[in-house]
């Protein structure tokens, strides 16, 4: 069974109860999935999850976050969750005012759907996380992220991954996967061109957004949350 198809069947409903139910695709009203990737990827990354979609008669909608996949915002320039979101908010305030959707995020996208969350709740059905970033108010995305990744050296003052686009004197402002941590974070499960694609598609992480304590009020959270956890974690979505 692949991770989708696996994944429909372990929808985890936070706020009923703890069971495990199998979910029918024949039950879901809302046919449209907005899918938001993670740290450094893009749109393209869910290529394969596109086509399981379609096939099962569901729209998928697959977007690039600012700085992401084919948008060419510089991203040493993206400095906050909302900059990062936009392409998400936009989209959502161009629904229909009778249409919602159902939000997929996966690893760090997973504070873009909470932010969205907060901010347009009426257009949003569902919301689930997979292998994502679910943080709680006051909490850096950055804090969970870094969990995740389990990798300190990523991040400490002497990494080769960290770009300084205001200067050394300054902080960061992003940073870039090698291919030996992509391939032992994300695709240790996944054949070579799959870590080709990755390795020219990649675009560097803005971490002002990953930076910044989100804001979360009773309206994140008052909808259907649902978590998605692989067997492996380092299985990503798709791959």
């Amino acid at each position: 069974m692949t991770t989708l198809k696996r994944s429909f069947v372990y929808l985890k409903q936070l706020r009923c109860n703890s069971d495990l139910s199998p979910v029918s695709l024949e039950n879901i009203k809302t046919k449209k999935f907005v899918l938001v990737h993670g740290e450094g990827f893009g749109a393209w990354c869910w290529y394969k999850s596109i086509a399981l979609l379609e096939e099962s008669g569901l729209v998928p909608v697959a977007l690039d976050l600012t700085g992401s996949g084919i948008d060419l915002t510089d991203t040493n320039t993206v400095t906050t969750l909302a900059d990062y979101s936009k392409p998400l908010i936009d989209y959502l305030q161009k629904l229909p005012d009778d249409e919602k959707v159902i939000l997929i995020g996966h690893s760090s996208g997973g504070a873009c759907i909470s932010y969205a969350l907060e901010l347009l709740p009426e257009k949003i059905s569902k919301a689930v996380y997979v292998c994502a970033t679910m943080v709680s108010n006051g909490q850096k995305p950055f804090d969970a992220f870094a969990q995740e990744l389990g990798s300190e050296e990523l991040f400490s003052p002497e990494s080769k991954s960290l770009i300084y686009g205001n200067g050394r004197d300054k902080p960061p402002t992003g940073f870039v996967f090698e291919k030996q941590h992509m391939h032992g974070l994300y695709f240790n499960q996944s054949p070579s061109k799959d870590v080709a694609l990755a390795m020219v598609s990649m675009r560097p992480v803005p971490l002002g957004p990953m930076m910044e304590a989100l804001s979360l009020s009773d309206k994140y959270g008052a909808g259907w949350l649902g978590l998605i956890m692989s067997f492996d974690p380092l299985i990503m979505l798709g791959f």
